[in-house]
């Protein structure tokens, strides 16, 4: 009875989210191979050693590497910071309504894994937001020391990092050999 209630109750919540994330991952993936040069490198869907999880997508630039998690989340992405003086400051991800801290904390972790493998080379991580509502001027913000922005911005931010000494093809395929395809 159990796989018929199934059935007929159509795609399960968790299918059609797995689904749209996709969507909004292969979205910026096509914008991010978009700058693929000899300054810039782009790796996609990159397994967790240990893990069932994944990376999105890692970039990497003269400068150093971005680790980069793609969302596709509707409302616009906020920083509400509460505290400061009296009161420890608090920084808090909002996306429309929702509290998306937990996000950032996230690609906290994955940063912090890359970072392990990558030695002196910088690890910046980024949240991208692929369909959310930015305003029109300003809206891209840093919490946790995470970037918080949208394709089109990511792209130019990555373009500009052009000025470095990161060995570009090395340090691919050394980050390719420890977390592969998945």
């Amino acid at each position: 009875m159990g796989g018929l209630a199934v059935a007929l109750s159509g795609e399960r919540q968790s299918t059609k989210a797995w689904d749209q994330g996709a969507i909004g991952e292969e979205r910026l993936g096509a914008r991010l191979d978009s700058l693929v040069a000899d300054d810039i490198a782009v790796l996609h869907d990159r397994r967790i050693p240990g893990s069932k999880a994944n990376i999105d997508h890692i970039a990497i630039t003269r400068k150093g590497i971005w680790v980069i998690d793609a969302k596709l989340y509707k409302g616009r992405p906020e920083l509400k910071i509460e505290g400061g003086i009296l009161r420890p400051r608090v920084e808090k991800l909002l996306v429309g309504r929702r509290d998306c801290t937990k996000l950032v904390d996230g690609v906290l972790k994955q940063v912090g894994l890359v970072r392990d493998l990558a030695g002196d080379v910088p690890v910046t991580g980024a949240l991208c937001f692929v369909e959310a509502d930015w305003p029109l001027i300003g809206g891209a913000f840093v919490t946790g020391g995470i970037h918080v922005l949208w394709p089109k911005r990511l792209a130019k931010v990555l373009a500009e990092q052009t000025a470095g000494d990161v060995d570009v093809a090395a340090t691919c395929e050394s980050v390719a050999s420890r977390f592969k395809s998945a």
